[in-house]
């Protein structure tokens, strides 16, 4: 009976492992290759995606920096806050909004509207008034302007918005935010006097209680989802930024309720930092804000773009063979339709169309676009992504046969630097320089409009 249950137990042990390195194989590779477009699918294709965008993006240190940025903002932040309020005469109302909105930290508050204080009674008196808002101002669009470099990186823009359109647009995002903190309280208020008045109140306490305790949780849902749509310089689809905003919203409310509820740990670092015990809480939970806030990034990155990585180990091990059939091949649909007076397709409508990876169409568009056979047409200030824009050829239709073709795709690229090798491998260099000049004489005559496309 023993020798059975050790047998059993052995062979249980042998199978779990084999599943379990099958699963990995999958969940790491396999499932890129997998066409299926159901929800399990595409969740493991995010979760992967996510992860490997966390570790490769080296998120982790980013949020370290973002934090040291944030401690250096917070007082300007609040100051501009606190500024606008009270010209409007509701600077208390402001400060006690903030109190609901960062319960976690309620003695930094406390600390943070002292150095306010002082701050706005320095900024008024002399020459200090123009330093003071421009260096204000500085160091709230830097900080939002680190946040955007981020979120591009993640995304994998290079080109972020200009030091115009970031003065602009940043000023009029800290100028809206103490109004909008307002009206959103404001509306709450004004909700839950309307509602004593339609129903019978003792009746209808405890609903209105819980959907005005949902209300800063659907606000934080909806904050995080504008965030991840409007700041990085690229198109976001609202359905991938908001799925992303529910995720991060719902994480930053759990943090905050840890922060309130472990007051045990608050007290241990009273004891050992006395007075200065919330700045290394503030240290963390600014950290652990920011990684929830890239981690959310990630994963509304991933959510829209799962089928950019379809068949990637493939085409990491692509051949030149292949590779040039699918380069020719994506070149001759954008002269075809060029020549036919069809609307120009751009690199997306040319993955979506002909069923070719997104992430191979990218790297064969971007070479074509180096060598210079084709060149992408818009306006001049088009609002989105030059990449985005549709492609068409430089030349024209009658200039581009499989031979002249072939020969800017095969000497693109740097050649001759090594020292000697034409004398050394002579024999080498003249036979590969007259197999290329065969095959693409052979193949000259031979118009790119002249090939057929299904």
């Amino acid at each position: 009976m023993a020798d059975k249950k050790i047998s059993k137990l052995s062979s249980l042990i042998t199978r779990s492992v084999e599943w379990g390195k099958q699963a990995w194989e999958y969940y790491n590779n396999g499932v890129w290759q997998d066409s299926r477009h159901s929800w399990k699918v595409n969740l493991v294709k995010v979760v992967n995606l996510t992860v490997r965008g966390f570790t490769d993006g080296d998120l982790q240190s980013k949020a370290c920096a973002m934090t040291y940025r944030t401690l250096l903002a917070i007082v300007p932040m609040l100051a501009l806050l606190l500024a606008i309020g009270r010209g409007f005469g509701l600077q208390d109302y402001l400060q006690q909004e903030l109190y609901a909105y960062f319960p976690a930290q309620r003695r930094v508050l406390d600390t943070s509207f002292r150095f306010v204080d002082s701050y706005l009674e320095q900024a008024s008196e002399g020459l200090f008034v123009g330093i003071g808002i421009a260096f204000l101002l500085w160091t709230l669009i830097s900080l939002l302007s680190n946040v955007e470099d981020v979120f591009n990186s993640i995304w994998g823009v290079k080109n972020g918005r200009t030091i115009w359109r970031k003065l602009s647009d940043y000023t009029a995002i800290l100028l809206i935010l103490p109004v909008l903190m307002i009206c959103s309280s404001g509306i709450t208020v004004l909700m839950s006097s309307t509602l004593k008045h339609l129903f019978d109140w003792n009746f209808f306490t405890p609903v209105l209680t819980t959907l005005l305790d949902s209300a800063s949780v659907v606000l934080s849902w909806l904050a995080f989802a504008g965030a991840y749509m409007l700041v990085p310089n690229t198109r976001v689809k609202p359905l991938n930024a908001l799925a992303a905003g529910v995720l991060a919203g719902t994480g930053y409310q759990v943090l905050q309720w840890l922060f309130v509820s472990g007051q045990m740990y608050v007290a241990k670092y009273n004891a050992i930092y006395g007075s200065f015990s919330f700045l290394p809480l503030l240290l963390i939970w600014l950290q652990l804000v920011w990684l929830i806030t890239f981690i959310g990034a990630g994963v509304c990155y991933s959510s829209q773009n799962i089928f950019q990585f379809a068949f990637e180990n493939q085409v990491n091990r692509i051949s030149v063979n292949y590779r040039l059939k699918v380069q020719l091949a994506i070149l001759t649909i954008i002269v075809k339709r060029f020549k036919n007076n069809e609307a120009p397709l751009t690199a997306e409508a040319i993955v979506r169309d002909y069923a070719i990876p997104p992430r191979l169409v990218n790297d064969l568009v971007n070479q074509l676009l180096e060598i210079g056979l084709v060149c992408h047409v818009g306006p001049n200030d088009a609002g989105e992504e030059v990449k985005e824009w549709p492609l068409v050829p430089t030349h024209e239709p009658a200039w581009y046969s499989v031979g002249s073709a072939m020969d800017a795709l095969l000497k693109h690229g740097v050649s001759d630097f090594i020292p000697d090798f034409s004398t050394r491998f002579a024999s080498v260099d003249t036979l590969v320089d007259s197999i290329e000049q065969s095959v693409t004489r052979g193949k000259s005559d031979v118009e790119l409009t002249s090939l057929t496309i299904g």
